[in-house]
């Protein structure tokens, strides 16, 4: 969460939709706006920018193929000079329903970009790798594009040009018994030719107990091919209090990579890429350690009890995204946003030993990813205030309230911090050990995604369109 691009925008808005168009905001109306695109009506996942293309998860509410309606996860791939649509991937929902697949929430996955290549987790609790040419060049995959589009037992679609060109997929709840808690959301991690990828295996739809307790959590897969190279066997799922959604983070370990997870049991663990062999002749992910990112008193109170999930007081998961930087690990805890506030703590991890440098409690549970720079770490909570925390004390430097509920995460670039908000704000704060709000810029719906700067260019999100900023 931390940008080199220089010469972004500060001033920006939302603007106006057209008077006769419903949804469709008239460019003319957005300061500082290179070009505006509407989404379907719910977009949580952060854009990509890679080959010339922007890529974005979201729902199909407002579909682009006439021809595939309802209720489906999409990702829509348009052209990054311009915003023209160029193909997307339509994904049809599982059965179920919402104890696994969430209606509208469509695709909450980030897509990965590797050279002529994405990688993106489904809602049908697959990982799939897409060329990013789409099938305009033709089909390079698999062909049963068709057969995808329409779901299991039913007539193929009919595809053309402006359909994903798929290369394979890798079906997480087939393959290893793994079973989403309300939607498969996290993003793809790369490393060694490795798609590290988070299983979302989380509770059943009472709340009450994994009926997977043995499935991964986390797994990795040849990126070529997809086929299955690792599992987490660390015992996560059993120890799970709702669900795995954190996306993984490559760092260093010994000089070598490693991935650090955030857990559904509350546990930041390390793993070298390479275990030993499973019954079932998998090879695991070797855990290195694991350290508990909730503080003592978060797991039991005064008297010795166990405090309840997902009590005020009680422990959390991790939702966030660990941060690897200069042999340090940053995690904070969180909980899914209908669970409230909470009690927090961002922790600051030796790579190395496992070991907490220090921890930072006036935080409230949190859903973000840390940007750290100069020896400060930025993170925003659920509860709408931004921390700014010296690195090496773990003590505040200041804190912003920006009076909103806060979902996505800061991004730190030219000399500014860019956060969303859930009253569809942009707040932009100067970078630094002194707070000084720049400005706020207002958008018409909720910003749930971070924002993205990329070739001279500001990306903003909100639930239903997606704005370019730049010259």
């Amino acid at each position: 969460m931390v940008s080199a691009e220089k010469g972004l925008p500060v001033v920006i808005s939302g603007g106006e939709e057209f008077e006769d168009r419903e949804g469709e905001i008239n460019p003319a109306t957005v300061e500082g706006c290179k070009w505006v695109v509407t989404l379907g009506t719910e977009a949580y996942g952060t854009p990509t920018i890679g080959n010339g293309l922007v890529l974005v998860g979201t729902n199909n509410e407002n579909p682009r193929n006439p021809a595939i309606v309802g209720d489906r996860g999409v990702v829509m791939a348009f052209r990054e000079q311009d915003g023209t649509f160029l193909w997307q991937l339509t994904v049809p929902k599982l059965p179920g329903g919402d104890e696994v697949d969430w209606e509208y929430l469509g695709i909450c996955s980030s897509t990965l970009i590797d050279g002529d290549r994405g990688y993106v987790m489904t809602n049908r609790g697959e990982v799939a790798c897409l060329d990013l040419k789409g099938l305009a060049d033709g089909n390079d995959g698999f062909p049963g594009e068709g057969h995808y589009m329409a779901g299991p037992g039913k007539e193929p679609r009919k595809v053309g040009p402006t359909d994903a060109d798929i290369l394979w997929t890798y079906d997480m709840i087939k393959s290893l018994g793994v079973v989403p808690h309300n939607i498969t959301s996290s993003s793809a991690a790369l490393a060694e030719g490795r798609i590290i990828a988070t299983t979302s295996n989380g509770l059943d739809e009472e709340h009450e107990h994994n009926s997977t307790p043995d499935a991964p959590c986390l797994i990795s897969l040849d990126a070529v091919t997809g086929k299955l190279r690792n599992v987490e066997q660390a015992g996560i799922a059993k120890a799970t209090m709702h669900c795995n959604w954190s996306s993984p983070c490559i760092g260093r370990h010994g000089g070598q990579s490693a991935v650090f997870f955030g857990g559904g049991d509350g546990f930041l663990h390390a793993f070298d890429l390479d275990g030993e062999q499973t019954a079932k002749g998998h090879r695991t992910l070797k855990e290195l350690w694991r350290i508990d990112a909730n503080a003592p008193d978060y797991r039991v109170d005064d008297k010795g009890k166990p405090r309840e999930y997902p009590s005020y007081k009680g422990p959390s998961e991790i939702v966030g995204t660990p941060v690897y930087h200069e042999g340090k690990v940053y995690v904070t805890i969180g909980q899914d946003p209908e669970n409230g506030d909470g009690v927090g703590m961002l922790s600051c991890v030796d790579a190395e030993t496992g070991k907490a440098d220090w921890t930072y409690r006036k935080i409230n549970r949190s859903l973000s990813t840390p940007s750290v720079k100069d020896g400060l770490v930025y993170v925003a909570d659920f509860t709408g205030q931004v921390h700014c925390v010296d690195i090496r004390t773990g003590k505040p430097v200041w804190v912003h309230d920006t009076l909103s509920r806060i979902w996505g995460s800061t991004l730190v670039v030219d000399g500014r911090i860019y956060i969303g908000t859930e009253d569809g704000e942009v707040v932009i704060l100067k970078e630094g050990r002194k707070l000084e709000e720049i400005g706020i810029a207002e958008f018409s719906g909720p910003i749930y995604s971070s924002l993205v700067a990329a070739n001279g260019t500001l990306y903003v999100q909100t639930q239903d369109h997606l704005y370019a900023f730049g010259k």
